[in-house]
């Protein structure tokens, strides 16, 4: 099974968990949130599972649960790293770890708070950082168990709801590659974004930017 996965391709990732597909999915999905691993076909990973959900042998319902369950789980891992450790797991020539994708999540909690679990549950890579950054803010718990749910439960539900509907139009579901193509060109274009701004932004304060040093 281990030799057919292929983390980056979310159909044969389903596949090569053949029967434990559900706890499959469970997995990526808390990993990407909790375990500071961005790099996971999140959003196509739902997508098409629900796309696949009958030839995978689950229902719909099923990947929106336990994949709102993993992202609430994965989340408080995030939030509690972030509390204890704090910035000291970052720095500027971490290949994964970097303080310029914590600066990126800093900048985009300052900016919607709470909301930021939710919104952030949408945008890859910073999603695996939002949590952490909002320990590390010392964010009430309370506060953060509350939007941390509404995000989990609602990314779950959405991109579940997503695949349930494309998977009604016969061209996608016969072209799940082509489809996931599309999704994660659509959901890392906010990051790409962002990192042109700054170095654009670097450039213009007279700054080195990142791999310009």
């Amino acid at each position: 099974m281990l030799t057919a996965l292929n983390p980056f391709d979310a159909a044969s990732v389903l596949q090569a968990f053949g029967p434990f597909v559900l706890a499959g999915i469970a997995l990526l999905v808390f990993i990407e949130s909790g375990v500071l691993f961005p790099f996971l076909p999140g959003d196509s990973l739902l997508v098409t599972a629900a796309i696949l959900s009958g030839p995978l042998g689950i229902a719909p319902w099923q990947v929106a649960l336990v994949a709102s369950v993993a992202a609430l789980a994965g989340d408080q891992v995030g939030f509690w790293l972030g509390r204890r450790f704090g910035r000291r797991l970052f720095r500027d020539d971490a290949r994964l770890l970097t303080t310029a994708r914590l600066a990126e999540a800093e900048a985009f909690f300052a900016r919607w708070g709470g909301l930021s679990l939710v919104v952030g549950r949408f945008v890859p890579i910073v999603r695996t950082y939002v949590p952490l950054v909002a320990g590390a803010a010392d964010m009430p718990y309370r506060r953060f168990l509350l939007w941390n749910a509404v995000g989990a439960v609602g990314w779950s539900c959405a991109m579940t709801l997503v695949g349930v509907l494309l998977g009604g139009i016969p061209f996608i579901a016969h072209n799940i590659d082509v489809l996931v193509i599309v999704i994660v060109a659509v959901s890392v274009l906010p990051v790409v974004i962002a990192a042109v701004r700054r170095r654009r932004a670097g450039r213009e304060d007279g700054q080195p930017v990142e791999g310009h040093r």
